[in-house]
């Protein structure tokens, strides 16, 4: 069983620095921190199934986070990988009584978990906790209309091309990424296949991308802005 903790110094830092907590007046921040308990999981450990009465929604303190969905055929489809700092279920917070979708560490991970029903009743008394639900809702809205453009828009060499940029230095002519998770993370994360993202590093090769391990090089990252 997953020991239930509280909130150490670094936890509460991280939590301190995401959008729907750093938005808080000090009253409101007293009132989340309060309700937050923290809870350790192993790789693989599920932190809640489809369709499960929803109580809490989380935030990620270490480590990263896998939602995902499966069919009558027990087919997977990740829908979203959260690391450090991001937040998900908040959308529970305004409508709905389950979860819409699996959770699992995706490897060792900690979480803080606020319980749904108690922050509800923090809004109605915090009006800094309302608006925060509000923007948090509008966040989640833009990040899914984004995600859904950039499905239908983007081949897949471009999606990892445009992940690279993300994460590579502003200046430059060359880099050298180390991925913080699993390559099958990241085509989670990009909406891939596995097969389909070894395919579009293949096809950035002649980018002056290589891949070894977790290890990206770019040999000329103007070459890969013209993905």
């Amino acid at each position: 069983m997953n020991k239930i903790l509280k909130l150490n110094t670094r936890d509460k830092n991280t939590l301190l620095k995401t959008p729907f907590i750093s938005s808080l007046g000090p009253s409101a921040l007293a009132g989340m921190l309060e309700i937050a308990t923290v809870t350790n999981y192993e790789a693989r450990d599920l932190l809640f199934r489809e369709a499960e009465p929803a109580e809490y929604f989380y935030c990620v303190l270490n480590g990263y986070v896998r939602l995902y969905r499966l069919n009558k055929d027990g087919r997977e489809a990740d829908i979203r990988i959260c690391g450090p700092g991001d937040v998900f279920a908040e959308c529970l917070l305004a409508v709905g009584d389950q979860y819409r979708y699996n959770s699992q560490a995706a490897e060792n991970a900690t979480v803080a978990r606020f319980e749904l029903q108690k922050v509800r009743q923090l809004a109605e008394q915090e009006m800094d906790v309302a608006k925060a639900i509000i923007q948090c809702l509008s966040n989640y809205l833009q990040s899914t209309m984004d995600c859904i453009a950039n499905d239908r828009l983007q081949t897949a060499p471009q999606r990892v091309a445009h992940y690279l940029l993300d994460n590579c230095p502003a200046e430059g002519g060359s880099a050298s990424i180390r991925l913080p998770f699993q390559k099958s993370l990241l085509a989670g994360k990009l909406g891939l296949a596995p097969e389909a993202l070894s395919r579009a590093f293949s096809s950035l090769k002649r980018a002056g991308v290589t891949v070894r391990g977790r290890v990206i090089q770019i040999s000329d990252i103007s070459a890969l802005r013209q993905i």
